[in-house]
């Protein structure tokens, strides 16, 4: 797989992503954050912050989970590989913010790790089943 194709699939993975996580963000979750998290949730989301996160947690699906399984895999194993990096991503936030802030909400973390587990995943197979429908 060249670097043309490696960048291809990355658009189609970063075009995946933000259309599954904004759904999730924008309507699913927003009121679920609000209530647990309160006062500590800043006015304003700090987007350079959010958009480095994303472009790094996208560039890790492709590296680990989707360009492997192109060059030689099933696309369940994507599924697989998707969900263990976005578990380990999601859990490092997490994991480390139960760990070392006060009140944080365990309820948070145990579907922040579920809520990161299924976007791996499902990110990863449906940008390689778009990748192989579109011959890249």
């Amino acid at each position: 797989m060249g670097l043309k194709q490696t960048i291809l699939t990355y658009l189609i993975a970063f075009v995946v992503f933000f259309a599954v996580d904004m759904v999730w963000l924008g309507l699913v979750a927003k009121g679920f954050y609000r209530r647990h998290l309160g006062e500590m949730l800043s006015a304003k989301v700090n987007w350079p912050a959010a958009i480095l996160f994303y472009l790094l947690f996208i560039a890790g699906l492709v590296v680990f989970a989707v360009r492997p399984v192109l060059l030689k895999g099933g696309t369940w194993e994507a599924a697989a590989l998707g969900a263990f990096l976005g578990l380990l991503c999601y859990a490092t936030y997490d994991l480390t913010n139960l760990a070392t802030l006060k009140n944080w909400p365990l309820v948070v973390t145990i579907v922040d790790l579920i809520w990161g587990t299924v976007l791996g995943g499902g990110v990863s197979v449906l940008t390689v089943i778009l990748a192989r429908f579109l011959k890249i």
